[in-house]
């Protein structure tokens, strides 16, 4: 950000984040980019086929976990019921 608002040299952030100038243009560029696309409506984003079969994975898994929790308040529920 620091770059973008021209409050330190391109030259100094590169020297004080160790990279090289043209991987901070190419950052600068990609993320320019990303808010051009994102202000046009664009709210695709690209996540590799691994992100999303890890995510799904996940998904299924809490599922699996509430539906399990669900059942265990049902359980307790009806015992409880049971000594009234």
């Amino acid at each position: 950000m620091e770059g973008l608002r021209a409050e330190t040299s391109v030259v100094e952030l590169c020297r004080k984040h160790n990279i090289a100038q043209s991987q901070f243009y190419a950052w600068n560029k990609e993320f320019m980019e990303a808010g051009k696309k994102r202000l046009n409506g664009d709210v695709v984003r690209e996540a590799t086929s691994d992100e999303v079969s890890n995510l799904r994975k996940e998904n299924t898994r809490l599922k699996e976990m509430v539906a399990d929790l669900v059942l265990r308040y049902d359980i307790v529920k009806k015992s409880l019921d049971m000594l009234d």
